[in-house]
């Protein structure tokens, strides 16, 4: 039994998903905690809202709301919506835990004690009118670049041009809206991540597994330009963890929080910790998982993010571990994804543009999402997602394929043979046929979810539900019945011996369907040791029930309902 540890990028706490945050890392995660689980496989799986920085600030503030209690409501809600996709975490943490405060303040002693961490004085912009400096998306104003007047201190949203805070013209406080604002100079850390830079070099190049995507992102951030930069770790920020070097205070620091992004990726040795607190572990239970000296040595770590969060988890977090001088986990493979566009364009959150988590499950269960999604991950490019592809793959693939398939059977037998399995002579070579080519499939299905090529691999799995709806389709027990019962017997056990065997494959993609075939066939969901001790696992006088329709067809008509309801606004 392997010992997998998976981490999916941690979203930001301002606001619900949509569809492409959740399939550039938390589903295709979840996909991977599931298969692992179902070979038998010691899974943790750790995810967590991102409550820090200025994103969550400036949420909050226009919910009207404390930022506590805004983080606090928005995590109910995010972890309502991945418990409405079936996102199987053992734990979803936040990283505003108290775990996740020590961890961070540690790890920043550890750093500074080796010599990694160096106090940069450098000028700010400060609004008199709030009293505080203001971090770049603190400050809106007018882009030198394309005129627009909602531009931020960081990036232009409208030409996408890379800013600073001074560079805007007729710049103003995104707090208060003031334009009294003055450049100040003030202290903060940052981490010198440079002097690793030959460490991290040598690092990526021993993981040659890893995909080009992953790899090629990590080297560019190493070697363009300048190279890999050092990097502020502090925020003059009222919101996030005290500035402290481990249990002391940091002289020069007080009022300072740390970077968003340098707690952030700390949050998962953090969430593992807080899954220990909540289930009544011990520190060694949450440690075996990320200490080397205290046995995950054997652990096989890996995580899952969309290709703008390489760079953190390539080079930062792994400068931090590096750093430190402790025997933490290292990542082992990094799973990264391209980006989800929508309908022609891009999803927005401003424009109402798009399908978000909330909205999706209203319309439809997920499995209906989760498959299409999972069936088109971006993985080698961008893809995008239009009405048309969606109602045909879940029409084709699932209602048609699978559905069809299950409901025949189920019926049929009920209709001539009861519902129990029916006992006939034994497999013949029709049958053995099928098994064989099963069994080809079942290897290269396996293959492709170990290699987490998912694309593949739901290509494969779709090929498997075809071979029983071709196996129905030449066996036709309907039309045998009438000369020869007992052959229609026959065809029939063999077909319903499919359906847990499907539904044991089938469930990392859609788990509800999964959990409906074998509660209607009254089986487990063990993971197939072959096809041919699959296909034998259901005896004659087995008990069944016939389910209810497992997928119903997406119409015309509702398919354009709703491109026209998630257009959005121009």
């Amino acid at each position: 039994m392997a010992r997998i540890l998976i981490t999916s990028a941690i979203p930001y706490i301002n606001g619900i998903k949509h569809l492409g945050n959740l399939v550039g890392s938390q589903l295709p995660a979840d996909l991977y905690a599931r298969y692992n689980r179902a070979r038998g496989n010691e899974v943790m799986f750790i995810c967590a809202t991102d409550e820090h920085g200025t994103p969550a600030e400036l949420a909050a503030a226009k919910a009207g709301k404390p930022v506590e209690d805004y983080c606090r409501e928005m995590h109910a809600i995010q972890s309502e919506l991945a418990g409405g996709f079936r996102l199987s975490f053992d734990h979803y943490g936040r990283s505003s835990s108290e775990r996740n405060h020590k961890l961070t303040q540690h790890f920043a002693g550890k750093l500074a004690d080796a010599g990694l961490i160096e106090e940069v004085l450098e000028t700010q912009v400060y609004s008199n009118a709030d009293g505080r400096f203001l971090p770049d998306r603190y400050i809106e104003g007018t882009c030198p670049n394309c005129g627009s007047e909602d531009a931020r201190g960081d990036q232009c949203e409208v030409c996408t041009k890379q800013l600073d805070p001074t560079d805007l013209i007729n710049p103003r406080s995104a707090i208060s809206g003031s334009t009294d604002l003055e450049v100040r100079e003030t202290k903060h850390l940052y981490l010198r991540q440079s002097t690793l830079r030959d460490q991290l070099d040598q690092w990526i190049d021993s993981q040659t597994d890893w995909p080009v995507l992953t790899t090629s992102i990590a080297k560019k951030w190493l070697h363009d330009g300048d190279g890999l930069r050092d990097r502020g770790i502090t925020r003059d920020l009222d919101w996030g963890i005290p500035v402290k070097r481990g249990t002391e205070d940091w002289p020069g620091m007080e009022g300072k929080v740390f970077y968003v992004w340098f707690d952030a990726p700390i949050e998962y040795i953090a969430g593992t910790a807080e899954w220990a607190d909540a289930n009544g572990k011990t520190d060694a239970d949450w440690e075996r998982w990320w200490r080397t000296d205290k046995g995950a040595n054997d652990v096989k770590y890996v995580q899952f993010m969309g290709k703008d969060n390489v760079p953190f988890h390539t080079l930062s977090f792994p400068a931090t571990i590096m750093g430190s001088g402790e025997p933490w986990k290292l990542v082992d493979y990094i799973k990264s994804f391209n980006y989800l566009n929508y309908d022609g364009g891009q999803f927005s959150t401003s424009k109402g543009r798009g399908v978000f988590m909330d909205q999706a499950l209203d319309i439809l269960p997920s499995d209906y999402w989760r498959w299409w999604l999972l069936s088109h991950v971006p993985e080698s490019s961008d893809s995008e997602f239009t009405w048309e592809n969606f109602q045909s793959s879940v029409n084709k693939d699932l209602a048609d394929v699978l559905g069809n398939f299950v409901s025949r059977v189920t019926k049929f037998c009920r209709s001539k043979f009861g519902e129990v399995v029916p006992e006939g002579p034994a497999y013949g070579a029709a049958e053995q046929a099928v098994i064989d080519a099963l069994q080809a499939r079942l290897t290269t299905y396996q293959t492709y979810m170990d290699a987490m090529e998912i694309r593949k691999a739901s290509s494969e799995l779709r090929a498997i539900w075809t071979l029983g709806n071709e196996y129905l389709q030449d066996a036709a027990p309907w039309s045998k019945f009438k000369e020869d019962p007992e052959a229609a017997a026959t065809s029939v056990r063999f077909a319903l011996n499919l359906i847990p065997f499907y539904a044991a494959l089938s469930e990392p993609f859609i788990p509800d369907a999964a959990e409906t075939m074998l509660s209607a066939m009254n089986a487990t969901a063990d993971w197939p040791a072959s096809a041919a001790d699959a296909l034998n696992a259901l005896p004659a006088g087995h008990a069944f029930t016939v389910p209810e329709v497992m997928f119903a067809k997406i119409t015309d008509d509702a398919r354009d309902d709703m491109q026209t309801r998630f257009a959005g606004k121009s």
